[in-house]
């Protein structure tokens, strides 16, 4: 039923993929799927953004983000899934979007997050962007 399974983490917080990633790979080895681990930075390339930053520092950032991602691979996904590391750019509800479709997903497995607002204790800003958006299949793991 799946083939390409994507699971947005947030490597800084555990809750964003703490429960999610054992139903992602649960359901990658139940359909023979390929998981793909995408997080996503803050696109520090933005002029108004970049110009507080020191020239290389978005460079030195998607290398400490992708040796961090690899290393989580490492340690929570077993070797007999296939795993792809992304990493990508900007609002992280739409680059999870991008990416989705860019990849050819199938199914996006995130968790929700529960913030202080109200609004936010329901779904997560994120989560609830792309659950609106997205034109795959979106399962929300609580």
């Amino acid at each position: 039923m799946y083939s390409k399974i994507m699971l947005p983490v947030d490597l800084n917080e555990e809750a964003s993929w703490e429960k999610a990633l054992p139903t992602a790979l649960s359901l990658c080895q139940s359909f023979g799927a390929s998981l793909h681990v995408v997080t996503v930075l803050p696109d520090y390339r933005m002029p108004l953004v970049g110009s507080y930053f020191p020239k290389d520092f978005a460079e030195k950032a998607h290398q400490a983000v992708s040796d961090a991602q690899h290393e989580f691979i490492r340690e929570h996904v077993p070797e007999d899934i296939t795993v792809q590391s992304v990493i990508v750019d900007g609002s992280p509800w739409e680059a999870i979007i991008k990416a989705a479709k860019q990849l050819e997903i199938d199914l996006i497995v995130m968790a929700s997050h529960n913030k202080r607002k109200f609004v936010d204790y329901v779904l997560g800003p994120n989560a609830e962007h792309v659950v609106h958006h997205s034109k795959v299949s979106v399962m929300i793991v609580r």
